[in-house]
């Protein structure tokens, strides 16, 4: 669906009106000076000192129209054509403008920046994404495509036949879990309505977690969102032979830094700069689709908050910042 349209019609530029404005400030001084100097003598012809102020207003007008020149119309220029450029140029075009002018301006400006880094990185993620998602799927279809077949064409026992039916019955239900994290997913990066809710409440009941900090103070997760993120970290805790998992939160201007640190195997050297990508699991062959911890930083960023792998001598320790409810 493209864009919506602003009207095409004539409109006067930021430079005209400031430029009409300083005219007016100019002119209606001389002109009430004319008038009265007109009333008090019979002639509108202005005296030297007169003409002295006159000369003065003119030089004073002209730096009022370099100083708004300098600090709004030429920022606004600026943000202008860099805007143009970020369109064509896509995550190299995203430096700031040399002239920010007013803080407004300056303000603006680093809204602007802000919103295209979005927009540059929501790009790059779904590209990068849709050929997770292709890669994902080809396999276990490729998979029962190829058993299917040879259920078909060849001649087997049936003990070998069971087993390519276990398989077919395997490659469907991960293409079962997959598309159940993909709409998970795809809820976590539309949902950012938000709502109120407490860890405490989140995690009320489980037997595994211990809660220390101001684990009551309410954050801008909903209910459903705080609960489908904190019970992905404490199930990934327990599949790892966890038998305890700590929670602190700390409030901290304006955001709840939580950690949640557990005493299971912990990750892997060689695989804590991977757990985010999109579908690495260690457990592909129990049914992992490695989208867990992907829902749980997606989620969180649809909220304003984050979530990294801390260090840790032992276990695993993820720090996460939540938005606390205003």
């Amino acid at each position: 669906m493209p864009a919506p349209r602003v009207a095409q019609k004539w409109r006067p530029t930021l430079a005209m009106i400031v430029l009409a404005v300083l005219m007016i400030v100019l002119v209606l001084p001389v002109g009430i000076a004319v008038w009265f100097r007109a009333l008090a003598s019979g002639t509108p012809h202005l005296g030297a000192n007169e003409l002295g102020a006159l000369g003065l207003a003119v030089v004073i007008t002209v730096v009022i129209g370099v100083v708004f020149s300098r600090t709004i119309t030429g920022p606004i220029n600026a943000l202008i054509e860099r805007t143009a450029k970020i369109g064509k140029g896509g995550r190299a075009a995203i430096v700031a403008p040399e002239r920010l002018g007013t803080r407004e301006i300056a303000t603006l400006s680093q809204s602007f920046l802000d919103l295209a880094q979005r927009l540059v990185d929501r790009t790059e993620y779904v590209s990068s994404f849709a050929a997770h998602v292709s890669h994902e799927l080809k396999s276990p279809v490729t998979a029962i495509r190829g058993s299917a077949e040879l259920l078909r064409d060849a001649e087997m026992s049936a003990d070998e036949r069971r087993r390519f039916l276990d398989h077919i019955i395997a490659d469907s239900d991960r293409l079962t879990g997959l598309l159940e994290r993909l709409r998970e997913l795809a809820r976590a990066d539309l949902d950012s309505t938000g709502g109120s809710s407490t860890i405490a409440a989140a995690v009320a009941g489980d037997q595994l977690v211990a809660l220390v900090g101001a684990t009551g103070a309410a954050v801008s997760l909903g209910p459903e969102a705080l609960k489908a993120v904190l019970q992905q970290l404490i199930r990934n805790a327990a599949e790892h032979g966890a038998t305890r998992v700590t929670i602190d939160a700390t409030p901290t201007e304006g955001m709840l830094r939580v950690r949640v640190s557990d005493n299971g195997t912990g990750i892997s050297p060689g695989n804590r700069d991977r757990i985010f990508e999109p579908f690495f699991t260690t457990r592909r062959e129990s049914g992992g689709t490695g989208m867990g911890l992907q829902i749980v930083s997606s989620m969180l960023a649809a909220h304003g908050g984050s979530i990294e792998l801390a260090p840790s001598e032992a276990g695993a320790v993820f720090e996460l910042l939540l938005p606390l409810a205003e």
